[in-house]
């Protein structure tokens, strides 16, 4: 009945496939759940436009395969920030918010999954900060009202690298549907202990990105050949209580001359294997919290 959800970043996977496709492909590798990408491209954008019968078919493609998407990577922010100085811009930016909550209540997804950017292509300052934090309030209303999560990420700009800043965000937009989604690759390559930061987070985490990687290097570092000390990450996950969804971030082009499916249940291996390490379950944790 009880089982740590493993989903698989749809990156991972050939972008040429069909929805049904790439969620039988995530099933056919052990997967529970997909996250889809929601990327600063214009193909990855325009899903939040799709039609009613759009909408229709990617919910009929979860129906016929058994594997949900559970989670969306939003970084098409980086393109339209919700800080940018420009009015037009943070426009831009807040629609694409409205459109992936809307978008996730219509599918089914749980967490929109907010990148930590208050600007990517644009100098920081205090206005950028402001206009970021008056987006994000918005969208947590909006988040509200629609039953949707959203769980802000850390990532590799100083506006938000580490979780206690990120902490201090939350707090600040005091709302029930904003909570964190740390990703412990992120953490590691920013000079962080993942251990450390995710005790600061308890009671605070929708769910775990896990991949592994090297100072100042997020992407394409296969697991166990990066810094990421993950014994010790999972063991502090674990003595916090946790118990959410898991997103395996890995990203097949990086990695041409393997077989994607073949990687991908490599992968959820090692994941799983770091689970049952520490004897996960939920009494389990009920003993570790008294």
């Amino acid at each position: 009945m009880f089982k740590m959800p493993i989903g698989l970043y749809e990156k991972a996977l050939p972008a040429h496939l069909s929805w049904e496709e790439r969620l039988s492909a995530a099933g056919q590798a052990g997967y529970d759940f997909v996250e889809i990408s929601i990327d600063e491209s214009d193909q990855r954008l325009s899903r939040l436009d799709w039609s009613a019968s759009e909408r229709a078919s990617l919910r009929q493609a979860i129906a016929n395969t058994g594997v949900r998407i559970m989670t969306m990577c939003l970084s098409g922010h980086r393109k339209y920030p919700l800080g940018s100085h420009s009015a037009e811009i943070r426009q831009q930016g807040q629609d694409i918010l409205y459109k992936a909550i809307e978008f996730a209540g219509d599918i089914g997804l749980r967490v929109v999954q907010v990148m930590g950017y208050d600007v990517f292509y644009e100098e920081s300052d205090d206005e950028t900060r402001s206009n970021f934090m008056e987006g994000l309030r918005r969208g947590a209303q909006f988040a509200g009202q629609s039953g949707v999560m959203l769980g802000l990420e850390n990532l590799d700009t100083p506006f938000v690298e580490k979780l206690s800043t990120a902490l201090a965000i939350i707090r600040e937009i005091n709302s029930p549907w904003l909570r964190l989604y740390p990703d412990i690759g992120n953490l590691a390559a920013a000079g962080y202990s993942p251990p450390e930061e995710l005790l600061l987070a308890r009671d605070q985490v929708l769910g775990i990105h896990v991949k592994d990687a090297l100072p100042k290097i997020i992407r394409g570092v296969p697991f166990g050949e990066g810094i990421v000390p993950f014994k010790e990450t999972f063991q502090a996950l674990a003595s916090t209580g946790f118990w959410g969804m898991l997103g395996v971030e890995i990203w097949g082009q990086m990695h041409a001359d393997e077989d994607p499916i073949a990687a991908a249940a490599a992968a959820r291996q090692f994941v799983e294997d770091l689970v049952a390490a520490e004897s996960w379950a939920p009494d389990h944790q009920l003993e570790r919290s008294r």
